[in-house]
């Protein structure tokens, strides 16, 4: 199929040198995730001698700004314009932010509690933010071709899947180099790391590729606030491709919260979880181009919902398996790992067109406040995976640190694989018959085009 140049002007596509550019601050910017979800909690109740519930609570509040602080972000960077544009000024200004407070929360000076926990918290989710939001914004924004975004979304999200695994295997490489195992020790590192990493990655990512395209942002018209939320809830494939994907991810999130505890619990295989889980992950990161082929021809929703049909097929499968089943969920964690590869490029492509159609309806260029609301999507569908799946156990007597009866085993199973399967067919009745094809973006594109004039 011949690659024909978009009409925003921009090239028809990127070299892989300027994409692998765009994508490098996802690998910093993923590796701050795995320390704060999983190694930070331990290290403060352990080590700094705070209560659980403690620590509990001064995370809690400090999500809960993260969650009001996203749609912020997101608006500002919309709306204020700069000589050397609207994305680029906020990576910068949320770097130095960011390493401060991942300094001051992953090595904190002695005597640290629950408010230095709190504030340092909240101000390291305001400097990701900053950085975050532009960066997937300005992205979406590098091109007005249909399958052009899904490439641009590729890079992105295996530097982001990349992070992922250096961050979760990096006790292993600090006790490999002779720096033991304690969690102390990993913290400063992955300090150090992103603190070095994240400004390097920026400055080389905003000097190789530009702002945004010349149509990308047309400023013919200004809602106000009531016009623009109004137009936002008429974008229908808007209103559908949140759902789905909140559906779709609630779906992951389940799947993601409940593997340690199924590998372990379910198949009695806990010295297995770090390779299942690497291998789940590169399965993810070298189907990308599969998926990113299959959606030249077939379209990206269709290609999401096969992607996601033979994840649920898969995922059927899960409550058949016993323990020492090591082989088939090895299968398993393969298959469902090549649709991962889908659901990290194909949504994140879909979601710059359906600001296609907010601009058309005169709506101006709003990529960073959608992206905010899919952020918020994204941070309540793991919200809801945590909210469901820990008292659904508890309420079937299971126990995380002991043995369990079958009946106990049995609901671990279906959570972990029916639970998911039925979110994912509920997500792919959604999005049958998506309106926004390559055809339906291209003359959306033209229209913008038109209105700029």
């Amino acid at each position: 199929m011949a690659v024909t140049a978009p009409v925003d002007g921009t090239p028809a596509r990127y070299s892989r040198g300027q994409l692998l550019a765009y994508g490098l601050p996802g690998l910093p910017l993923a590796g701050l995730g795995v320390p704060l979800f999983i190694f930070l909690p331990a290290f403060y109740a352990q080590n700094r001698g705070l209560s659980l519930e403690a620590v509990g609570f001064a995370l809690l509040l400090a999500r809960l700004w993260d969650a009001v602080s996203d749609p912020l972000i997101g608006m500002l960077s919309d709306r204020i314009e700069t000589r050397f544009g609207r994305r680029k000024p906020w990576l910068f200004a949320g770097t130095p932010i960011t390493s401060l407070a991942v300094y001051m929360l992953f090595v904190p000076p002695e005597g640290a509690g629950t408010l230095h926990l709190f504030g340092w918290s909240a101000l390291l989710y305001l400097g990701w933010t900053m950085v975050q939001l532009p960066y997937t914004a300005w992205g979406a924004e590098l091109s007005g071709g249909y399958h052009e975004r899904s490439r641009i979304a590729g890079f992105r999200e295996g530097m982001l899947v990349f992070g992922t695994l250096l961050a979760a295997g990096m006790p292993a490489i600090v006790s490999a180099a002779g720096g033991g195992e304690d969690t102390g020790t990993v913290l400063t590192v992955l300090a150090l790391f992103l603190i070095i990493a994240l400004p390097v990655a920026i400055t080389l990512a905003t000097a190789i590729m530009p702002e945004r395209p010349k149509l990308a942002a047309p400023r013919h018209h200004k809602p106000d606030w009531r016009t623009g939320a109004a137009l936002l809830l008429r974008n229908k494939p808007f209103l559908r491709l949140i759902l789905a994907y909140l559906l779709n991810g609630l779906a992951n999130g389940l799947a993601a919260t409940l593997f340690v505890l199924f590998v372990d619990k379910g198949l009695g295989l806990p010295q297995e979880t770090d390779g299942l889980l690497l291998i789940y992950f590169l399965a993810g990161i070298l189907s990308v181009p599969l998926w990113l082929t299959i959606s030249h021809r077939a379209g990206k929703h269709r290609t999401w919902i096969a992607a996601m049909l033979v994840n649920s097929v898969i995922f059927a499968l899960v409550p058949l398996l016993g323990p020492g089943d090591y082989l088939a969920f090895l299968a398993i964690c393969i298959g469902t790992g090549a649709c991962l590869g889908a659901d990290l490029v194909l949504p994140p492509s879909m979601q710059a067109d359906v600001v296609d159609v907010d601009t058309a309806e005169g709506g101006g260029s709003r990529t960073g406040l959608y992206f905010a609301l899919w952020g918020m999507a994204t941070k309540l569908a793991l919200a809801l995976a945590v909210g469901i799946a820990f008292p659904v156990l508890a309420a079937f007597g299971f126990d995380a640190n002991g043995s369990n009866d079958t009946d106990a085993l049995l609901t671990l199973s279906l959570l972990y694989g029916a639970a998911p399967v039925i979110l994912k067919l509920t997500a792919i009745a959604i999005m049958r018959n998506f309106p926004l094809t390559a055809t339906r973006q291209a003359a959306l594109q033209r229209k913008i085009a038109e209105n700029i004039q």
